[in-house]
């Protein structure tokens, strides 16, 4: 027998201390190497932690728990067998058995009384007609049964549901919506309450949030934007881009570009306060934030001020697919020096972002709409975009934060000279 010991993995350099989020097995449960059992939370991120061997689990640290670094979370038995390799033991052993009776009563004298072969159903091996682990998860989440399966046996595969799902009609896609709509609340009537834990990461979030409402001097300036040149440029190029580049010409990277312009006329909307000095930063490391499964998310594109159109979009896309999916690093989150949020893919037509500490402002993008406009002298309808500037006043002033977001109008308004700068 031979045990190993599943350890807390350091999330970074100035994090000695864990959260065990929610594990994804359960005590027993045969895990494979590699896969990811549970979800460790720190103050900045959730992170996966890996079973470094196959065998049979055991949880020694339950969620909620704190622990250290090179804590034992749990251990993994290596000598246990998983249940469907019992399973298939158990099943070529009956199998064995059946096939030796057979042979004894063809020997015997007295003549079978059907001709048909009487397969004992425990000889069966447990795959024939059973899903598979990742085909029984997706079976009921789409509440799908009675499947026939095309794998060895008759086995329900992965591929077997997803085809099974895209033939349903859309007339029947109920079930995909409901799903969609799965974590809003559904009101019975019962006037029943419900508790959940905060996770870490939302308290040291709440615990950010109200700290920079404390103790920052923060303010917001608005403008707004005739969105008609991007839309222009974007419609124009969205194909050739698309296909140069395999990523869509999105409004974040003109946004982003629009930023590292003005940011380098005024630096001290770039800057953060430590201690009793303003620390300048001669690059732009963009947060852009991104909502996620555990909670809003803020990962950095490093160097935005050096990066192409298509450079900005591909790295969105990829930090963006990385929340999504919960494996963003520490070191994708830290070290940003501005920050733009897009409130408008909600349908946000105006807010007041927080600032995004130690950062010293932040950009609020909202949606797109017509309105009329006065331009030379008539009434145009144009695509028009509240943004808003939230800084703080201790470092940023007026003059700065409204010089600045008046320099990102003009950017966005006039796209072709900015990238042609």
């Amino acid at each position: 027998m031979s045990v190993v010991d599943i350890k807390i993995p350091s999330p970074g350099e100035s994090i000695t201390e864990v959260e065990i989020g929610s594990w994804l097995k359960s005590d027993g449960d045969f895990v494979q190497v590699d896969e990811t059992i549970c979800e460790i939370e720190s103050d900045k991120a959730t992170l996966p932690l890996i079973a470094e061997n196959s065998g049979k689990l055991k949880i020694i640290l339950n969620e909620g728990d704190t622990a250290g670094v090179g804590d034992v979370a749990c251990t993994i038995d290596t000598s246990g067998k998983s249940t469907e390799n019992i399973r298939t033991d158990n099943s070529a052993e009956q199998k064995s058995k059946h096939n030796e009776t057979s042979l004894k009563k063809e020997k015997s004298i007295d003549p079978p009384l059907s001709t048909e072969s009487s397969i004992s159903q425990d000889s069966i091996p447990y795959s024939d007609g059973h899903p598979s682990p990742a085909a029984k998860k997706i079976m009921a989440e789409s509440a799908v049964s009675n499947l026939s399966g095309s794998g060895p046996g008759g086995r329900v595969t992965k591929q077997d549901i997803q085809q099974h799902l895209s033939n349903v009609p859309e007339s029947s896609s109920s079930t995909a919506e409901t799903k969609k709509h799965a974590d809003s609340q559904i009101f019975s009537g019962l006037r029943n309450i419900k508790r959940e834990r905060m996770s870490r990461l939302r308290r040291k979030l709440a615990e950010r949030l109200v700290s920079v409402k404390n103790e920052t001097a923060m303010l917001t300036t608005f403008n707004e934007v005739d969105m008609s040149a991007v839309v222009e440029l974007r419609s124009q190029n969205k194909d050739s881009f698309l296909k140069k580049h395999n990523v869509k010409l999105g409004f974040m990277s003109l946004f982003t570009k629009a930023c590292t312009e003005a940011l380098e006329l005024f630096p001290a909307v770039n800057a953060r306060i430590d201690g009793n000095e303003i620390v300048f930063h001669d690059y732009v490391d963009m947060g852009i934030a991104v909502s996620a499964p555990k909670g809003l998310m803020v990962p950095v594109v490093r160097n935005a001020e050096s990066l192409s159109l298509a450079q900005i979009e591909i790295e969105i896309a990829r930090l963006a697919q990385r929340a999504r999916e919960n494996i963003l690093s520490i070191d994708e989150m830290e070290g940003g020096t501005f920050s733009i949020t897009n409130g408008g893919v909600f349908g946000s037509m105006l807010s007041t972002p927080i600032i995004n500490p130690p950062q010293s402002a932040i950009l609020g993008m909202h949606n797109i709409v017509e309105r009329p406009m006065a331009v030379d002298g008539k009434i145009e309808i144009r695509p028009l975009m509240f943004v808003a500037l939230s800084y703080d006043h201790r470092i940023i002033d007026g003059q700065q934060s409204v010089s600045f977001l008046v320099k990102v109008k003009e950017n966005l308004e006039n796209p072709a000279r900015m990238l042609l700068s």
